[in-house]
């Protein structure tokens, strides 16, 4: 008699996972401190509404794209990883050299979630 050889249980691989939630923690921060500096624009005399609140807030979108990049990268990692090259590409579109630490690490992990079987 013949045994079946047991199936091995899908290993997942937390590295994309790790790099999107380290990479959207940075977004956040640069989020914050964009609509934290563009409030303050108004009393400094500046614009009425500061071009970097409307940056805010785009990173912020960008940085929710990212965690459910991050959320989604077991169950389907192709469009995870689609998710997280968005957000790491339109960070850098967004808000160029201070998305240097977050934009990386998105990319990273969205290669890495597409490369994955």
């Amino acid at each position: 008699m013949l045994k079946k050889p047991l199936e091995q249980p899908e290993v997942t691989r937390p590295t994309a996972t790790i790099l999107a939630v380290l990479g959207s923690i940075f977004g956040l921060e640069i989020a914050l401190f964009l609509l934290l500096f563009g409030s303050l624009a108004p009393i400094f005399g500046a614009a009425e509404i500061s071009p970097a609140v409307a940056l805010g807030r785009t990173t912020i979108y960008l940085v929710v794209i990212g965690i459910t990049g991050a959320v989604i990268v077991n169950q389907k990692p192709r469009i995870a990883g689609i998710l997280m090259l968005l957000s790491g590409i339109g960070g850098f579109m967004a808000v160029s050299l201070a998305y240097i630490i977050a934009g990386p690490l998105l990319i990273i992990a969205g290669i890495l979630a597409l490369l994955k079987k």
